[in-house]
């Protein structure tokens, strides 16, 4: 049987334990998986960098002997064919995801033929967990501690006690 590369892709802004359930679950389908951190300008301003995402995902995925973790910019499928990966893993949490995840697979499939992509649904405790939803209870102080792992709530922590205005504190030098 032949050697299969799969990359998952995606900003991870924060990384969540859904993130890591699919991880979990990919490393067991694929040879090898790589966690692609997507450098993405086009949502907005990241509460956390590139860097700072690659290094958490890198501290969460160590459990898995199989998994290492990436950054790119540009086309998954370049990035991807760069990588030797044949798979592209996506996570699906509903029906609304589908619709936007079917029309990047077309797409990729599309520009690179050869790349196939696998859609693998999380748990179902985290099927309404999202990067954007954990930033936003976060920030109204809810409590995120069973839907991240312990590394990002630390980093968030981190964040809020550095008071930046992501995370509702004041900006240094206003008043």
């Amino acid at each position: 049987m032949p050697f299969v590369r799969a990359i998952y892709p995606g900003t991870f802004d924060p990384p969540t334990n859904g993130h890591l359930d699919v991880v979990s679950r990919g490393s067991k389908v694929f040879d090898h998986l790589v966690v692609a951190v997507l450098h993405n300008t086009s949502k907005g301003a990241p509460l956390f960098t590139t860097k700072e995402r690659a290094e958490m995902l890198t501290e969460v995925t160590k459990p898995f002997g199989n998994v290492t973790v990436a950054t790119f910019d540009g086309l998954l499928v370049d990035f991807a064919l760069q990588q030797g990966a044949t798979a592209v893993l996506r996570g699906i949490r509903a029906i609304s995801d589908y619709e936007y995840e079917i029309q990047m697979a077309m797409m990729n499939r599309k520009l690179a033929p050869s790349l196939e992509t696998v859609f693998m649904m999380p748990a179902e405790k985290y099927t309404y967990v999202s990067s954007r939803l954990i930033k936003g209870v976060y920030q109204l102080n809810g409590d995120i501690s069973e839907l991240v792992p312990p590394l990002v709530l630390q980093r968030l922590q981190e964040k809020r006690a550095g008071r930046t205005p992501e995370l509702g504190g004041e900006v240094p030098g206003e008043v």
